[in-house]
């Protein structure tokens, strides 16, 4: 599968994605026929080499002939337009696609319905030729699949057509509910409606870059001279397929000092119980020579707050760090499997389909070691070899 990663550090316009796009390999001309089976004349489409920042990058602009600067359009035109067209059927669904989202958040800001708003807050022929001509870009491509970066979406005002309104602008906001978004102390606006409605909508995966042999880069450029380069960058490539399971988790550490150690195993109980993956500690000698401990915690990324305020609530740390990461994991389940000491209960991992490690419950072992009064390890030992031989003769866990 081919994938597509826009990494915006400043930001993302429809300019700017068309820019990347073609320095990455799409043929402008490509390009320019493909909007050529739209219905919509009043515009040229140029690409030029600039430097942003020191970098070089694309620059392409939809200039606008004066007479249809006034043209406006609601959203039935809009769809008209595009379902009338010779453009390929997957370019067309996201035109469309990316057109009713943009729609539905403008209504949503200025109380009115979709199909009753005038797309002159974007610019109508500006609108259909960057949202029409990014879907069309990547179909060129041939990318299965896109994957953005969050977003910076900047600060200060701009003035459009109401007036004086906040940046980012309450259509830009309404389009990136729950798209990861940051402020990087730039006072401009950065991403703008109609890249916050391309990347938001086509976008299958938000955040880290996946996993990928990359094949193509190109750099799209923005308008703004910035204080840093004013450039979104698309990475093109090949999917690496992952044999295991891959997952995002949350990383909470803290570094203690003053905590008594009678402590520590009620605190990993309740980490546990408040959703942690994993808890472990680690002796380290902190600043004065004093012994300290690292707490660290693996967990879903949405209970990150809620392992933050037990550690703030159960330790005696005043501040904690934490980053996202990656883990890979085997397919597990749990089963029942028969063994010399009658069904345990058994965790089974696989690699390729293939069970590659089976391991019993230790607490179910511990207490049957205890109630027949036999080592643990012998238990333990045992009751693997039971289950692998189970498997082996065709058992079938439960």
């Amino acid at each position: 599968m081919k994938l597509a990663y826009f990494d915006c550090p400043s930001g993302a316009s429809g300019d700017m994605i068309l820019g990347a796009l073609v320095d990455t390999g799409c043929s402008l001309d490509a390009l320019m026929d493909r909007l050529a089976t739209l219905e919509l004349s009043g515009y040229r489409l140029t690409a030029r080499e600039v430097v942003r920042g020191g970098f070089r990058a694309t620059k392409v602009d939809v200039e606008i002939q004066q007479s249809a600067r006034s043209t406006q359009r609601n959203l039935p035109e809009i769809c008209r337009l595009i379902e009338g067209s010779a453009l390929p059927e997957p370019v067309k669904d996201g035109a469309l696609r990316i057109f009713r989202r943009l729609a539905e958040a403008e209504a949503k800001v200025h109380g009115t319905t979709p199909e009753d708003v005038h797309f002159h807050d974007v610019g109508a022929v500006d609108a259909i030729v960057d949202i029409t001509g990014a879907v069309a870009g990547l179909h060129l491509l041939g990318v299965d699949a896109v994957h953005v970066s969050a977003l910076p979406v900047g600060g200060g005002y701009v003035d459009g057509p109401h007036g004086r309104i906040p940046v980012p602008s309450p259509g830009t906001v309404e389009l990136l509910r729950g798209f990861p978004v940051f402020d990087n102390g730039l006072r401009a606006e950065l991403t703008t409606p109609t890249g916050a409605a391309i990347l938001s909508t086509l976008a299958v995966g938000a955040g880290v870059m996946p996993s990928m042999t990359i094949q193509q880069v190109g750099y799209g450029a923005g308008t703004m001279e910035l204080p840093i380069p004013n450039l979104l960058r698309c990475v093109v490539g090949e999917e690496i397929p992952a044999p295991e399971e891959e997952e995002i988790v949350a990383q909470v550490e803290t570094t203690i000092d003053d905590m008594s150690p009678q402590l520590y195993e009620p605190l990993v109980d309740r980490l546990f119980e408040a959703g942690a993956l994993d808890v472990f500690l680690t002796p380290v000698i902190m600043k004065r020579s004093r012994p300290g401990v690292v707490l660290t915690a693996f967990c879903p990324p949405s209970k990150r707050p809620d392992i933050a305020t037990l550690l703030f609530q159960e330790s005696t740390t005043i501040g904690l760090r934490w980053t996202e990461c990656r883990r890979t994991i085997l397919p597990r389940e749990l089963v029942t499997l028969p063994t010399s000491y009658g069904p345990l209960n058994f965790k089974l991992s696989r690699l390729g389909g293939q069970i590659i490690t089976v391991t019993p419950e230790f607490e179910e072992v511990r207490r049957l070691a205890q109630a027949k009064g036999l080592p643990v390890r012998e238990v333990l030992d045992r009751a693997k070899s039971d289950a692998r031989d189970a498997l082996a003769d065709g058992e079938k866990p439960v």
